[in-house]
């Protein structure tokens, strides 16, 4: 269920229900934010409260509210809810802490929250557990506590489940012009991505930016992903849970290096929402987002009057998915003719100092670095603290980029090296420049990487294969995995178990060498002294075999011609759907810890993608004259893992495939792990 959040979000009247601080706060900042519409305190004993006459009870009120902040016990709140439901207001907030989030504490919290909901009924709530909301386009708040930002016009909307950190936000000095903030709470009835969806409805906000601790509704994100992407607003994401303690342990290679982080990321990557690690970053980028959009591609020039700029710049890009094209030959002439003839010319550009104050000359550098192959261009400007120095000789700083940005047609993003080398006032000036004000080097470069992300072209994606919960799972061996495996398609080697010693014998004479003997019923069985090989003569093996700790063996044929070896596993991530890691498989899997996550079900194309992404990439492709590894044999293979998978999504916990060897010619599982619950 949808619900409408217009009358929440954009109230015309407004009940504060309850007697403390908290509420007083809420009338006080919605008053100094000059709300045009109605406030209506609500309390049973007390005639006004922050000089505004009380009401009773809700039903005393004139008029159905369109929003509510309910500040008072959690037992109270629940029946306020209800009668709020009953009168048909339009949304309310939930303060009160003590619901799902305490159940441990309180031992009710759980069925408070529970009840809370059916009170409720079609009404919308926020939390509870939260501090609510802040419309600052029409001076809106249901907020009980200070803030600092300025009412806008048009803005960028930020949505977070922690209120403190939404406080925070709203002390930023970055001139970021907030249109919405948002406090998600427990989600009880209303989960962030319903929420994003609404705000992104707003036609005054021009960007997202998501605080997100858990995805919950992946059906949910999915269709913000789409309404995000109709709209064409796009949205920037910090997302928690990147330290391995929040991952999920698994005795598999797959399922640790997987875990939630990796499908968090491969989840809002396939939605094309951009990630970011940090909240200055997201806030940089939502700036950068704010002001220029989605760029249309990562390709960027950048300028500065200090060659120790250029290259701090140069090395801050490095790893990143940026690049500085060369300087084709009308730039190099129009550069040569602004900056004469002892500047070296290169991008990033050293410009020197030699023009510094003549905006004429420098308009005409940064409108040549434009002229380029470029998305955005960034002047490197640190500016002077404004309490102990005079600003008065970096206006030519300013009026050139925006000459030069005006000239060229593309965004111009002035960058201090350090965050307060960009103080507000000038961020502002720069902004009614045309300009793109961005503070800290490192954060606008992971801004413009973000923004180069979200401008490039994106096929529309299937909807995600949901996982079920299975019942009782358990692991099969490793030929019954083969054998499941090998019914959707899975290449595998001719194999052969093995009971007794005899039998052992009769199928090595079979299978024939090169061969591999495999101990059954042993984890990790290459440490675990379980595995022999016989590239000619099978007797050696067939001894070590005899003394392995197991019951019987799995003799199977040797695969060669390795090129690579290769990981493929799937993990049920309930978060997050069924995450897909590729990566390098055998002995290196562990040392290396080289892979790519994808959610199922993946293209052809996303799986090549994934592969060309691994640091062991050149060895598929055939490294120093060796032969390339068969690329289509091996997406192959994993569609087929992914087939199997699909068929049996319900009842799924893991497969593994490692290694999946991979030739001239083939790509072959040589060995598997498939874990699986009873059909329910």
């Amino acid at each position: 269920m949808t619900r409408d959040l217009s009358r929440l979000l954009r109230p015309r009247s407004i009940a504060v229900i309850g007697g403390g601080a908290w509420c007083a706060n809420v009338i006080e900042q919605s008053r100094k934010m000059g709300f045009a519409g109605q406030i209506w305190p609500v309390h049973p004993k007390r005639e006004e409260i922050a000089g505004t006459p009380a009401f009773a009870r809700p039903a005393d009120l004139p008029g159905a509210p369109d929003a509510a902040f309910i500040g008072i016990n959690r037992h109270s709140t629940i029946d306020i809810v209800g009668d709020l439901s009953a009168m048909g207001a339009g949304g309310a907030v939930c303060f009160a802490s003590g619901f799902r989030e305490a159940q441990a504490e309180t031992g009710d919290g759980a069925d408070l929250q529970d009840r809370l909901i059916d009170a409720a009924g079609d009404m919308a709530i926020l939390g509870p557990n939260c501090y609510g909301l802040i419309n600052y386009l029409d001076g809106a708040l249901l907020w009980p506590d200070q803030h600092g930002a300025d009412r806008c016009e048009r803005g960028v909307a930020i949505l977070t489940q922690s209120s403190n950190i939404a406080l925070n936000l709203t002390m930023q000095a970055r001139g970021l012009p907030l249109a919405y903030v948002l406090t998600a709470g427990n989600q009880a009835q209303i989960g962030l991505a319903e929420m994003g969806r609404a705000l992104l409805q707003d036609d005054r906000v021009t960007a997202l930016g998501l605080h997100v601790e858990g995805i919950g509704d992946l059906r949910a994100f999915e269709a913000l992903g789409a309404e995000a992407r109709a709209r064409g607003k796009p949205i920037v994401a910090l997302k928690a849970g990147r330290s391995d303690q929040a991952r999920a342990a698994a005795v598999s290679h797959t399922a640790s290096l997987a875990g939630s982080d990796a499908g968090a990321r491969a989840l809002l990557r396939r939605l094309g929402i951009a990630q970011v690690a940090s909240l200055p970053a997201m806030l940089e980028s939502l700036k950068l987002l704010h002001l220029a959009g989605p760029l249309p591609s990562a390709r960027i020039a950048s300028m500065s009057c200090s060659g120790g700029e250029a290259s701090l710049m140069a090395d801050s890009a490095l790893g990143r998915d940026l690049a500085f094209p060369p300087l084709d030959p009308a730039q190099q002439a129009a550069l040569r003719t602004a900056l004469g003839p002892k500047v070296a010319l290169a991008n990033p550009l050293d410009y020197h100092t030699y023009i510094w104050d003549d905006a004429e000359a420098m308009a005409r550098t940064f409108a040549a670095m434009l002229a380029g192959d470029v998305s955005l261009g960034c002047l490197i400007v640190d500016f002077p603290r404004p309490d102990r120095c005079s600003m008065a000789a970096w206006d030519c700083a300013i009026e050139a980029a925006s000459r030069a940005a005006r000239e060229a047609g593309k965004p111009m993003a002035l960058v201090a090296t350090l965050p307060e080398g960009l103080p507000e006032a000038v961020a502002r000036r720069c902004m009614e420049a045309g300009l793109v004000p961005l503070q800290g080097l490192d954060d606008a470069l992971i801004a413009v990487e973000a923004a180069a992300f979200l401008g490039a072209p994106r096929p529309d994606s299937a909807p995600l294969l949901a996982p079920g919960t299975p019942r009782a799972p358990a692991t099969l061996t490793e030929a019954a995995a083969k054998t499941a495996l090998a019914a959707h398609g899975l290449p595998v080697p001719r194999a052969l178990r093995a009971r007794t010693p005899e039998a052992l014998d009769a199928a090595a004479q079979e299978i024939g060498a090169p061969l591999v003997i495999k101990a059954e019923g042993l984890a990790h069985k290459s440490e675990a002294g379980g595995v022999a090989l016989a590239p000619d003569d099978p007797a050696p093996a067939l001894a070590a075999a005899r003394a392995m700790p197991c019951d019987s063996w799995l003799v199977e044929e040797m695969v060669t011609g390795a090129v690579a070896e290769l990981l493929v596993g799937v993990t049920r991530d309930p978060a997050h759907g069924f995450v897909l890691t590729l990566g390098a498989g055998g002995t290196l899997t562990e040392i290396l810890a080289d892979t790519a996550s994808l959610l199922l079900p993946a293209t052809p194309d996303e799986i090549g993608a994934a592969l060309d992404s691994l640091r062991i990439a050149p060895l598929l492709s055939g490294y120093r004259g060796q032969p390339p590894a068969d690329r289509a044999a091996i997406v192959r293979a994993v569609l087929a893992v992914q087939d199997y998978v699909t068929a049996r999504a319900s009842r799924l916990e893991e497969v593994e495939i490692n290694p999946l060897i991979c030739t001239p010619d083939r790509a072959v599982a040589v060995d598997a792990l498939i874990t699986i619950g009873e059909t329910t």
